[in-house]
Parts: C-alpha cells; structure tokens; sequence
C-alpha cells in the first residue's frame, strides 16, 4: 500500500507540474491545450497500469526516465535525456578526460551505432570502425538500450576488461574485448608531412581551440618554411559549437563563420571571425569523410565557403542541427539534449543529411570505392530513420563512382591516399590545377552490385546514432 501511495504521489507530482505550465497557457493554446491535458490524463492512465498490473515490480523513478527518454528520442537521433549520472558523464567528457573505452555512440530504435572511436583510445587500438552495431556488452544485450545505457556499461574503473559484441556489414558478427583507460583526449595534434604542417582535430572538447592553436605555434617555429597546412577532420565526430567556432576563427580574418537559427524565423544567431590567421595566410586543404559531424562540419563549410580552404576527401556526415543542454533542477534530475536549431554556412547552405561535399572527391581505398558506387553501406545522418529534414528539394548524393580512388598496387594500411592527395592540392596551388587520377571503372558497381545480390552476400547484412557521451 505504501509502495503504491508513494507511485501516485510522484504521478501526482510530474502531473501538477506540468499541469501548472499548461495552465499559464491554456487560453493561448486553444484546442491545443485541451488536447494536452486529455494526453497527460492518458499518460497517468498508462504509468497507473503498469504500476498495477505488471508482471513485476517497477521502479517508478526508471519507469519515469525511460518514458522522458522515449518522447525525446522519438524527435530525432539527437534530442535525449540524461540521468544525472549520463549528465556527468557528459560534463567530464566536454572537460576531456574521463574512464573508458573512448567511443562516439548514438542509437536509433533501440539498436547502438558507433558513430566513431576515438584517435589513440582502446576502441580505436581494437578495430572498431564508424558504423559497427554493439549488439552486447559483457554479454548483455544491447539491443533496446539507450545511449545513456550502454554508456554506463562501458564505463568504469581504469584496468578493468570490457567485451563487445558487434556487428558489421559483410563480417560475420564477432566480439572484441577492449581494457578500460582513463581518456585524455587530446583532441589536436601537429606533425610535418614533407613540407607541409598537418594539424589533426580529433573531436571538439573545452581544450579543442587552445590545443589546435599551440600545437600549430609550436610546429611553425621548428618549422619556419612550412608551405601550407592540411587540417584533418576525419572521423571527428564533433563536440562543442564554441570550439567550432574558435577553430574557424584561428584562420579566418574576419565575416562569418556560422549562423543558427530556431524555430522562429527571426530567432537568428551569428558567430563572426575576429581578425588574425594563425599560419600568415599559408594555403590550406581540409581533409574531410563519412565520419565528419556536426562540429567538424561547420569548420569544414566555413573555410570552404569562405575561400580559405579546399577539400579534399569524401561527403561528410550530414549533421546540421544544434543541441541545447538544459538542466533540469540544476541538475539534480538530469538534463535534456534538446534540438533547437539548425546550423548553416557562411553562404546560407544547410547541410542537414546532405553533408558537406569535398572539392576533390577521394576515396581512401578501393573497397570504399566500391561501397559507395553501390551504396552498400554508408553511414550519415540520412541513414536515420527520424532525421530533421534536409532543405526543401535537397537530398544527399546518389550512389556514384567516386572522382578518385587508390591504383590497385597501393595498399591502404601503409599509405593514407586522401592526405597524399591533399598534399598534391597544396603542392599545385588548388584542386583546378591538380591532375587528375584515372576515374574508377564503371564496372566496378556492376561486379559489386551482382555480388550483394546473391544469397550468400545476404546473409551477411548488419542488424538496424551531436553527439552523446562517449564510453
């Protein structure tokens, strides 16, 4: 009896809240606010039955957080609650240093897709690729378990050995077991390549910005007769728009970078340059692919529609949405990761499940060639079943052969054919005015589409994720 009377009272609770905001609203709200309380009535209906009836104990307080995280996902991939565990989670993840395994996840209907693993952490030393399902941790399922789940799951004490169960396309599904670290991530790195700076940008934490900027001054003064720079965004799966904003700002002199805009048309938000470019003016190539998101998106759109950069590599992901962190108590009940905008370039282009595309097209190997001349697999915001929208009359490329793809005597496990080909840009002033590479055959997608269709190939097809915490 006890049990139940507490149950309604945080029924109760939840329900007088929102009650009280409905009430603020109900004369401006119309039909609309009717039509709330009749679902809220519903909603206190459903939580009342399975409190009763249910064929075991409940805790209301999950039984809660799962319906708060349900309504939210069903939004978009994006949107999500967080437990007051999951929210400082979050909050060590953006200060970047944590315990884990050092992946990107997100879900969608229940099944947990790896966005990306981190440069140098334990998942990216163990294989795992953008695009795997983890289908178990530990042996526990993790199929119907939110992001914030299977987080907590993977996280843990330094040391400690975690097994994942996971499924790829074309690869039989196999485990892989990965020993905890405790991540520092030091999201930006610098090294010649020949007589060219490379500045690598591996996610966008509180450090992004201050790391990127040291690494390069401190490459530059070894180096004084550095001729160019190439920024490698690849598989970065984004981070914090203020980081975004100050690494564009590091080589732009001035305009803007990025806007944002709400629901209300008028609801605009910019971000303008400050004067100062780190490298003097030095030319520039962006090195961009599939696992390039959100954050990395928006510097990428940025140099490129301002002229500062070319790219170079494969259309990026096509996250083009803005999240907002709301606290819920202070934090004391979590938080929600809501959407509330889109993103666009400086040139007005929304690249919501379009993606970014590259100036020069490049595949890094010829099996990713193939991949996409036959769209066998490509994971992108468009793969969502629950997307945002792209612009009106917009959609994300076609299968199509790529402009370039590796000869067929380089091996792409010893060599990096996307940064080579940056390096040509650089070395011959712009994409225009780099020769071009032999196109892929046509009959590449023909040899490859004959091959999924047999029932040998179908049996290898994986089960059906800015950013959320990473584990």
């Amino acid at each position: 009896m006890k049990k139940h009377l507490l149950i309604g009272v945080s029924a109760f609770v939840l329900g007088a809240a929102t009650m009280a905001y409905l009430n603020q609203n109900a004369l401006a709200a119309g039909a609309s606010g009717a039509e709330s309380y009749r679902v809220l009535e519903l909603f206190g209906d459903v939580v009342q039955a399975v409190e009763e009836n249910y064929v075991a104990e409940v805790e209301p307080r999950k039984l809660i957080e799962s319906a708060l995280d349900g309504m939210l996902t069903s939004l978009d991939p994006h949107s999500n609650y967080l437990t007051p565990e999951a929210l400082n989670d979050m909050r060590d993840q953006t200060r970047g240093e944590y315990g884990g395994l050092g992946l990107e996840i997100s879900s969608e209907e229940g099944v947990v897709k790896v966005i990306s693993p981190m440069d140098g952490t334990p998942a990216f030393k163990a294989g795992i690729k953008p695009g795997d399902y983890i289908t178990a941790v530990n042996g526990q399922t993790a199929i119907g378990m939110t992001v914030s789940e299977a987080v907590k799951l993977m996280r843990g004490p330094p040391g400690e050995a975690v097994t994942l169960s996971i499924a790829r396309e074309k690869t039989d599904p196999f485990d892989v077991r990965i020993v905890r670290e405790v991540i520092k991530t030091r999201s930006a790195v610098a090294r010649m390549e020949g007589d060219y700076g490379y500045l690598r940008i591996s996610a966008f934490n509180e450090k992004t910005t201050e790391e990127a900027r040291m690494a390069f001054d401190e490459l530059k003064a070894k180096n004084p007769r550095m001729k160019g720079l190439i920024l490698d965004l690849r598989n970065n799966p984004g981070g914090l728009l203020d980081q975004a904003v100050g690494i564009s700002d590091l080589f732009l002199e001035n305009g803007e970078i990025v806007s944002q805009r709400g629901r209300n048309p008028r609801d605009i938000e910019r971000y303008n340059a400050r004067a100062g470019d780190i490298t003097g003016g030095l030319p520039m190539v962006v090195v961009i692919n599939t696992g390039s998101a959100s954050a990395a998106e928006i510097v990428a759109g940025a140099l490129q529609d301002r002229k500062r950069a070319e790219l170079v590599g494969l259309t990026s992901f096509g996250k083009g949405s803005v999240q907002t962190l709301i606290p819920l108590r202070g934090g004391a009940d979590g938080a929600i990761k809501l959407t509330t905008a889109r993103y666009y370039t400086p040139s007005g282009r929304s690249i919501q499940k379009t993606g970014i595309e590259p100036d020069l097209e490049v595949a890094q190997s010829r099996e990713e060639a193939q991949a996409i001349a036959n769209r066998a697999f490509q994971f992108s915001e468009a793969s969502f079943r629950n997307a945002l929208n792209a612009d009106e009359g917009k959609s994300r490329a076609a299968p199509h052969e790529p402009a370039e793809a590796p000869p067929a005597d380089f091996n792409p496990r010893t060599g990096d054919f996307q940064l080579s080909r940056a390096k040509d840009v650089l070395k011959n002033g712009s994409v225009a005015a780099t020769p071009k590479l032999p196109k892929p055959t046509a009959r590449m997608a023909e040899v490859v589409g004959a091959r999924a269709s047999t029932p040998a190939a179908a049996k290898t097809g994986a089960a059906a994720e800015t950013p959320t915490p990473k584990p």
